[in-house]
């Protein structure tokens, strides 16, 4: 027996495996991948005959699936030697098999942003309750089923700062950077958060990877600034204010920041 008449028997003893652990689409596929290879390959008697049986024998266990019956309830019909009728048939099963998993998919990807949905709000009704730690394990149970999901955290970010928990606020930004390094707002929202808790110099460390992506972007060095208005590093008011003004010369609030800082200096521009 040839190498691929090997490979298609193969294929057709997986279809028993796969349909033992409800998996019809892979069961199919099998069995459509070897029916392929049978009518390509030239066959002696004895092979038809053989090959024959094993596919009677993986339709009947087809047409046993309780899996397969939900999705396709039409009995699938089999005779020796119409393989072609056969093949047709389990291509449009496969197309419907197909169909079916698209739409499971879109009804769980569904269900799980209205399960996001209904736990912000629950949290927020907790946050306003002052359940505090009953809001924590609330959030940090929904963001282990949305693990890449940095919008997510910061959204749970935005109702700690809504509530002045600014730590928690700060923790949920963290992950949401390390999602995405590379959303500039997530970085003003966590240097307001590390000013609160006067962490002034983990947030200008924050600032700085920021510039990384968005070096000519005056809010960025404006908001760096007021760090340093609270932590009371006026030379360093001075250079992010300049920097803002270098950018964007209308840019008002910062020129303000600029007077302040001088001013502070005892100097005048």
């Amino acid at each position: 027996m040839s190498a691929e008449l090997t490979k298609a028997r193969n294929l057709i003893n997986s279809v028993s495996t796969f349909l033992k652990q409800a998996k019809p689409t892979p069961a199919v596929s099998a069995l459509f991948e070897a029916l392929h290879i049978v009518l390509r390959e030239p066959l002696i008697r004895a092979e038809k005959t053989e090959f024959s049986t094993m596919i009677q024998q993986a339709v009947m266990q087809l047409n046993k699936s309780p899996a397969l019956r939900r999705v396709y309830p039409l009995i699938i019909n089999y005779t020796p030697g119409e393989d072609k009728a056969l093949l047709e048939t389990l291509r449009e099963l496969s197309q419907t098999l197909k169909a079916e998993a698209v739409d499971e998919a879109r009804d769980q990807l569904a269900d799980l942003q209205k399960r996001r949905s209904q736990a912000l709000e629950q949290g927020r009704q907790m946050l306003g309750e002052q359940r505090f730690d009953d809001a924590r394990q609330l959030f940090a149970a929904l963001v282990k089923d949305f693990p890449d999901d940095a919008t997510l955290r910061s959204d749970i970010a935005e109702l700690f700062m809504q509530h002045e928990l600014y730590e928690d606020a700060f923790n949920y930004l963290d992950q949401a950077l390390d999602l995405s390094p590379d959303q500039i707002h997530l970085y003003n929202r966590i240097g307001i958060a590390l000013r609160k808790l006067k962490r002034f110099d983990v947030a200008e460390k924050y600032f700085m990877r920021a510039v990384g992506y968005a070096k000519s972007d005056p809010n960025l060095y404006f908001n760096l600034g007021r760090v340093y208005v609270d932590w009371g590093r006026w030379d360093r008011v001075e250079r992010a204010a300049k920097l803002a003004l270098k950018l964007n010369p209308q840019f008002e609030q910062a020129q303000k920041m600029l007077n302040f800082a001088l001013n502070k200096q005892g100097r005048s521009d």
